[in-house]
């Protein structure tokens, strides 16, 4: 969840980043008085996200600076559309500028790329979700990028759910117990409100998992009609996510088998950054000289 400490504190210190002993440029050349005008304008079409996040960047910068956000998070917008507008203090308005366009660029390109992604399943029952392959740090920028997007979030940290992958269950049986038995221990010791998922990558793995009683049994890299046998498989017993090889040119077959999660990490860690351009208007100060 992207709540304003979180927002403040990521953003915080990505202009101290930038700016670690102030704006060398804007203190040179600006007048202290000199107010500016700015409006995010959009240079293409697509999914806005990041409206909180572009405004900390400001506020953060000069508590002066008023922004007004045009655009909810999720709503599509068109090319020129002007989708927020900023005026205060010159020097913290330029100073904050990148910032601000950084996040909301990437938070609005993945909200585009997940829009497209549900797009392609429309019809079906398949949610479009997210994986842990975000950038470290901005996970929670990210994540809500995706839900802006129309998709949904997998578990958010290692810290929230059980999801047994391959290297976890070679270790699990390296004693000679069988999966079955083995997940049947771990559920054993787990909480009733902690959820447990089990990747997969073979037909006859379905069974021995489905005995232990787990929640979600993720096929990982299955063909078409693996997904469609293992799915009619698994009959209801469990939530049926599918994952790998998930591309915009893929996601809609993949959701037609009838699983009811397609996982992928493209949503977040190849997606391009939309173009969005903040244009700036100094409304100059007669009597401001530069200090």
């Amino acid at each position: 969840m992207l709540t304003p400490q979180h927002i403040d504190r990521v953003v915080t210190l990505a202009l101290e980043e930038d700016a670690p002993w102030g704006d060398l440029t804007s203190q040179t050349l600006l007048p202290a008085g000199a107010i500016a005008t700015a409006r995010l304008v959009a240079r293409e079409p697509g999914v806005f996200s990041g409206g909180a996040v572009f405004a900390a960047a400001f506020r953060l910068t000069d508590p002066r600076i008023e922004v007004t956000v045009h655009t909810a998070d999720g709503e599509a917008f068109g090319k020129g559309d002007q989708l927020a507008s900023v005026t205060g203090p010159a020097r913290g308005v330029l100073q904050a500028e990148r910032i601000g366009l950084n996040f909301v660029q990437r938070m609005s390109g993945i909200a585009s790329q997940t829009a497209r992604y549900v797009a392609e399943v429309a019809g079906t029952k398949a949610r479009i979700v997210d994986t842990r392959k975000t950038t470290p740090g901005l996970r929670a920028f990210e994540r809500h990028a995706v839900r802006s997007g129309g998709g949904f979030n997998h578990r958010f940290s290692l810290s929230d759910a059980v999801m047994a992958k391959d290297n976890h269950l070679a270790v699990l049986t390296a004693g000679g117990i069988s999966v079955t038995d083995a997940l049947l221990d771990v559920r054993s010791r787990l909480s009733h409100t902690t959820h447990l998922e089990v990747e997969v990558d073979r037909i006859d793995q379905i069974e021995p998992v489905l005995a232990a009683g787990v929640d979600t049994i993720m096929l990982d890299n299955f063909t078409l009609d693996e997904l469609r046998a293992g799915v009619d498989l698994i009959a209801g017993r469990a939530i049926v996510e599918a994952s790998g090889n998930v591309t915009l040119d893929t996601v809609g077959d993949i959701a037609r088998t009838g699983v009811d999660v397609v996982s992928s990490g493209a949503l977040t860690h190849s997606v391009r950054s939309l173009d969005l351009g903040l244009d700036v208007v100094l409304e100059a100060n007669p009597d401001a000289v530069p200090r």
